[in-house]
């Protein structure tokens, strides 16, 4: 199964490199998880950039921070069924497909993404993002 095209609302399986891993000096995430892809972009060299935002079982201390996902698109994504939430204050940017993005755990073989997010929660994701950016003290991380 070839790496899918990335589109925004796709959730993959990646790598993620957490601002807290970043500045303890590593360049590579401790775990793969499942990341919702919130932008596309092409950069320079014409080549296809993408920003995810991870996929957690962790809960908040904040909450306008996430997004929880309700247990109904967890069951459409196949992922587990523990309360999860979209993190919205740690991106990561990358070039697609880069050495990060993984096949997802349990699926057929070569599957790199669950799916997509419902277009309503994909949308208060987004939201969420922007309403954060606009204070540029809280996003922790995009790179």
């Amino acid at each position: 199964m070839p790496v899918p095209s990335p589109e925004p609302g796709l959730v993959i399986c990646y790598e993620f490199l957490w601002s807290h891993e970043s500045r303890a000096g590593l360049e590579t995430g401790s775990k793969k998880l499942p990341c919702a892809i919130v932008l596309m972009a092409k950069t320079e060299q014409g080549q296809v950039s993408v920003t995810v935002a991870p996929i957690t079982h962790s809960a908040p201390r904040d909450p306008s921070r996430a997004v929880e996902i309700p247990l109904r698109v967890k069951r459409h994504l196949g992922l587990d069924h523990d309360r999860s939430w979209v993190v919205l204050d740690e991106l990561n940017r990358f070039v697609w497909p880069g050495f990060d993005l993984y096949p997802i755990p349990g699926g057929r073989p070569g599957q790199y993404d669950f799916g997509f997010l419902p277009p309503i929660l994909f949308e208060r994701i987004i939201e969420g993002i922007l309403a954060l950016n606009a204070d540029t003290k809280r996003i922790e991380r995009m790179e």
